[in-house]
């Protein structure tokens, strides 16, 4: 199935036919490297990564159910349910991780954490045939990877800068913020977002 599934616009499911593939590898390492780039304070990635699994456990599960597909009017994918167990088992470990990542943080994730849940997520998003409802659940991610974007452009063009520094959570540190305050602020927003991505299921 080729076809995109779009938020708030459930009839309109444009396919991308063989474009597909190359939409899906760009899915999976844009999540990749934006969960990389948030992760810059204690406990900011994690948060928003066990957020972001938890709200695709219930679009999986949902997905892979006929019934609930079929009200709900999303693409019915056998099988999608069994990624609740995976999404699932993120959210646990992520979860356990988080006790030693809180600030002051003990144990740190690094790229061989961030890259890999990341690609999971966007693997989770291509799977499940949801992958543009990742840019509103996983919007944190986006914030902070299209502020080092925009950063990077009007630096290179025209010679200044937008942000203090990127990515943004490092922003609002040099405008006075203390870390456990962007961390929690930047979660908010992200459970917001979760709450907004889950209801477009039912919104037509």
């Amino acid at each position: 199935n080729t076809k995109l599934s779009v938020p708030f616009f459930k009839s309109f499911t444009p396919d991308l036919g063989w474009f597909y593939i190359v939409f899906a590898i760009i899915v999976i390492v844009g999540s990749s490297n934006a969960v990389n780039l948030t992760d810059g304070l204690d406990g900011l990635a994690i948060g928003p990564i066990m957020i972001t699994a938890l709200a695709y456990t219930v679009v999986a599960y949902v997905t892979g159910h006929r019934l609930m597909s079929e009200y709900l009017l999303i693409p019915h994918i056998e099988g999608a349910g069994e990624l609740a167990v995976f999404t699932a088992a993120i959210l646990g470990s992520s979860l356990g991780f988080l006790w030693f990542n809180t600030y002051p943080a003990s144990v740190f994730m690094g790229d061989v954490g961030s890259l890999p849940l990341g690609a999971a997520l966007g693997t989770v998003a291509v799977i499940s045939k949801h992958e543009l409802l990742l840019l509103m659940v996983g919007g944190v991610f986006v914030i902070e990877a299209v502020s080092v974007i925009f950063q990077v452009v009007s630096f290179k063009s025209r010679g200044k800068r937008i942000f203090l520094m990127a990515p943004i959570h490092h922003h609002f540190e040099m405008k006075g913020w203390e870390e456990p305050k962007v961390v929690v602020r930047l979660w908010i927003i992200a459970i917001l977002l979760a709450l907004l991505s889950l209801s477009t299921l039912k919104l037509r």
